[in-house]
């Protein structure tokens, strides 16, 4: 009998073998048939191309995929579901008595989360026995996709906030409660101050943070009810949401009612145009201890004029632009097989081209620490003087290597790494291209397998 399908769609962590396409497992099926499981593979992820208005990207998502890839497996509920399915009529048992055994055992090397990448850089580097390295790839690219599209776009709002605090209200505007998580870390590792996701915070050790809702104000026989019994209950953390009915009359309830130390909200209407009256009504009755906060589908070009403008905002809670990185919502990011036991492998496709071998990436800095230039070369080729590599070990046969980066450090290494962005690539619009090369070895390379292609 065909048990009844879960109702949940909720992600068993130790059960997560299935969560790729079928032709990956197909795939897996069929190299083993063809006596090809012994062969050692490596692929390569990178980003094909930015999206409009990108200059650049900051890597994420490295520390959750890699934590899954050492514990990735096959239940045997989803083992038995294999068998039955027609795609896989024609396989031997031992087939799926291997699928039970099955486990990442590959080597992995990556740039750490919370770096500045650019296209066609390698982000993550996987070697290990063919079928294996075929059978994460769908897992892999939906692992770093998500959280690194959400942490390019918080970068930027990040710079165009100059300076003032941002925290990260997406959970609802997320596509569904994995993502929201998932959307929080990313915003938080880019630079955002806190979120008001509240699992996100637990998970996280991060600060939450939280204001009220027009349906709070709505409650109440009065706005100054509403905001008076807020007071009461929050006394030491009290942000009064001031656009319920008219922003301004709210300001002056909210100075009147506010604790000390406290803020007002306002979620609507021309904000270049309310803060400035706001500030001079809160000043006017002596409210200089009261912030205010900025809310309401902003993007980074909103956060760029209010800045530009002077606008006297003390922090902006951001949410759907953010979450869904509204602009540009998908990454170009691929797996591609790269070396297939020792041989290189490459792709011709128009617009699609790849280049063959293991592949190292190393930055070049100025003289005053400024990112000048990169180079993408062979893994066993001699280091280039003068400059870093950034890939480094993250697994090896499938376990960590040694201690990870904590998210305070991928965050720490994120604001270094956009402090030393060239001014002209912290531009939200740039013609500017970061300068990225191929090593003559890899040139060579890739015109010899192309020639016998």
């Amino acid at each position: 009998m065909t048990p009844e399908p879960s109702p949940s769609l909720w992600l068993d962590p130790d059960a997560l073998g299935t969560v790729t396409d079928l032709y990956e497992l197909t795939m897996m099926a069929g190299y083993l048939a063809e006596g090809m499981g012994s062969k050692s593979a490596t692929f390569e992820v990178f980003v094909r191309r930015l999206p409009p208005d990108r200059s650049f990207l900051v890597f994420a998502g490295l520390e959750q995929a890699a934590h899954d890839l050492a514990r990735l497996a096959f239940s045997n509920e989803q083992v038995e579901a294999l068998r039955r399915w027609p795609a896989f009529k024609g396989m031997p048992p031992t087939f799926f008595e291997e699928l039970r055994r099955f486990r990442f055992q590959g080597d992995v090397f990556a740039v750490p989360e919370g770096t500045v990448a650019f296209p066609g850089e390698t982000l993550v580097r996987v070697t290990a026995p063919l079928p294996q390295a075929q059978w994460v790839e769908t897992f892999l690219l939906a692992s770093l996709g998500y959280p690194t599209l959400v942490a390019s776009k918080a970068a930027r709002m990040v710079l165009a906030a100059g300076g003032k605090p941002l925290f990260e209200f997406g959970a609802r505007r997320a596509h569904g409660p994995q993502a929201g998580l998932l959307a929080a870390r990313a915003a938080y590792l880019a630079g955002f101050e806190a979120t008001s996701h509240v699992e996100a915070a637990r998970r996280l050790n991060v600060p939450c943070v939280g204001t009220m809702a027009h349906s709070w104000v709505q409650s109440f026989p009065s706005e100054a009810e509403a905001f008076a019994a807020y007071a009461r209950v929050f006394p030491e953390s009290t942000t009064l949401l001031v656009d319920t009915y008219d922003t301004l009359e709210g300001v002056r309830r909210a100075a009147a009612i506010a604790p000390p130390s406290s803020a007002i909200r306002i979620d609507s209407g021309d904000l270049a145009a309310l803060a400035p009256q706001a500030r001079a009504i809160l000043d006017e009755a002596g409210r200089g201890d009261v912030r205010i906060v900025a809310s309401g589908d902003l993007d980074e070009y909103a956060l760029e004029k209010l800045t530009a403008a002077g606008a006297p905002i003390d922090g902006y809670g951001i949410g759907t632009e953010l979450v869904t990185s509204r602009d540009a919502p998908a990454l170009s990011m691929v797996y591609k097989l790269v070396e297939l036991d020792g041989s290189g492998r490459f792709k011709l496709a128009p617009g699609k081209k790849t280049y063959p071998m293991a592949k190292q990436v190393y930055r070049r800095r100025d003289e005053a620490g400024a990112f000048a230039g990169d180079l993408v070369a062979r893994a066993d080729e001699p280091a280039p003087a003068g400059m870093e590599p950034l890939l480094v070990p993250v697994l090896r046969g499938g376990e960590p290597v040694a201690r990870r980066p904590t998210l305070a450090e991928s965050r720490a290494r994120c604001r270094a790494q956009l402090d030393a962005l060239p001014a002209e690539l912290k531009r939200l619009r740039s013609d500017a291209t970061y300068p990225v090369a191929y090593s003559d070895r890899l040139e060579a390379d890739a015109a010899r397998l192309m020639r016998g292609a």
